[in-house]
């Protein structure tokens, strides 16, 4: 691959900053604060990758997400999650259908929610692991299978999904392999001061601010597209190669602080999702080259969900952050 886009590529890229401004900006209208917390989203969505949002109810992990369905010209589906919901109502089903112009019948696929741009899996840790499981193939292959015959979904495709993480009742943890299709894990926190005060004032009467359609699923794509052709040094992607298998315990290059409050480390598509981070960042910035520092901004997201801590880290107050942080700085020295 060349070292410099194209000119063609080099003008995507250069609207880049201008549209993800649009974007913030509509967003802004309904959602107020949470300004990390939406950038983070929008780089996911520009690197094709998936979000999942932790947070305490009332946060507006929901609104935030439904926000940006309505602002974005995308075909848009919301789940809730249920203990009682099947695979098949997620992806679809066939049903047995009188064919009117034989005479016979036969079997018709309905289409599930699933098949939309912008899926909203609110509460996804609240349905038992197989219908989680539904979700697979989807994240990962950008289709579905239902009775061997193969679905292709719609461009673009992403997956938004919610979770509570204060009630563990009647509720089904993610496994690894379902979390490792997720680039990002996001902790939602609560607002500012001042922006709960204009939350409070906003949310409290009946006024409501027009949303507008700022972003199309045609320009999504041509941005995807163009932010791959932004080039990564080798050096910075040592780096971030570095930082993914500095996080694995009882390698032959483990440091006694990794084997000492990590239970388990990031996978390979956690290299690939820092670079590709890095790459969104990078244009978000209106660089050309992804640098170490886009890999570092990225890392908390990336692995925060891949890296499984013990109980010893626990015991003595290291959180997964706190661990990323001591790597990081580490490998910067």
């Amino acid at each position: 691959m060349s070292q410099h886009p194209s000119e063609e590529i080099a003008a995507v890229l250069s609207r880049i900053p201008v549209k993800i401004g649009e974007i913030k900006q509509e967003l802004k209208k309904c959602i107020l604060g949470q300004e990390d917390l939406i950038e983070e989203m929008l780089v996911a969505i520009l690197a094709r990758g998936h979000c999942l949002l932790i947070g305490v109810p009332g946060l507006a992990k929901t609104l935030l997400i439904s926000t940006l369905g309505q602002i974005g010209e995308l075909k848009f589906n919301r789940v809730q999650f249920t203990p009682d919901m099947m695979p098949s109502d997620i992806t679809g089903s066939e049903i047995i259908e009188e064919n009117h112009s034989t005479g016979l019948r036969e079997f018709k696929f309905i289409k599930g929610p699933v098949f939309t741009q912008l899926l909203l899996a609110d509460e996804i840790n609240r349905t038992p692991p197989k219908t989680q499981a539904a979700l697979l193939e989807a994240m990962q292959e950008r289709q579905v299978t239902v009775a061997g015959k193969r679905y292709d979904l719609e461009k673009p495709f992403f997956v938004m999904a919610t979770q509570n993480p204060i009630e563990q009742e009647g509720t089904y943890p993610l496994p690894e392999a379902q979390l490792d299709r997720f680039m990002f894990c996001l902790n939602v926190d609560y607002p500012k001061f001042e922006d709960e005060v204009d939350i409070l004032l906003a949310t409290t009467q009946d006024s409501q601010e027009e949303m507008n359609k700022v972003v199309t699923a045609e320009e999504l794509i041509e941005m995807q597209a163009a932010v791959r052709h932004i080039p990564v040094p080798r050096s910075v992607a040592e780096f971030a190669t570095q930082l993914v298998r500095a996080t694995r315990p009882n390698q032959s290059e483990s440091s006694d602080f990794v084997n000492k409050y990590i239970r388990w480390g990031a996978g390979t598509r956690a290299c690939q999702y820092l670079a590709l981070a890095g790459k969104v960042f990078a244009a978000l910035d209106g660089r050309l080259n992804v640098a170490v520092e886009d890999i570092v901004k990225a890392s908390y997201s990336v692995l925060r969900h891949r890296v499984i801590i013990n109980y010893r880290a626990e015991a003595d107050g290291f959180s997964v952050e706190n661990i990323i942080n001591e790597l990081t700085k580490s490998l910067m020295n």
